[in-house]
């Protein structure tokens, strides 16, 4: 049987690999985003259906969305926030 590897063990491998970290890094904003919409859904324990139920948004375009398989408009982002009872910032900070 193989071995369990941690995540954090099989991110840095694959970011070992310079292209593999590059694409890492421009997907980074995006990922941050629905990691942060996940973390909240979770915290205030709801599905993605309640959350489509609050937001008037189409529970499988929020699955997508987190799947990161959908590129949201900040419309969208905004009906998400609000649906958890959350404001939308965007901030632009200096590159790396």
């Amino acid at each position: 049987m193989a071995e369990l590897r941690k995540w954090t063990q099989v991110r840095n491998e694959l970011l070992s690999d310079p292209e593999t970290a590059k694409e890492y890094e421009e997907l980074r904003p995006q990922y941050e985003v629905i990691s942060q919409i996940i973390r909240v859904r979770d915290e205030q324990g709801i599905t993605q259906q309640e959350l489509a139920e609050r937001t008037g948004i189409r529970q499988s375009n929020i699955s997508r969305f987190e799947g990161g398989n959908y590129n949201p408009s900040l419309e969208f982002l905004a009906r998400i926030a609000r649906g958890l009872g959350m404001e939308l910032h965007i901030e632009l900070r200096p590159g790396r």
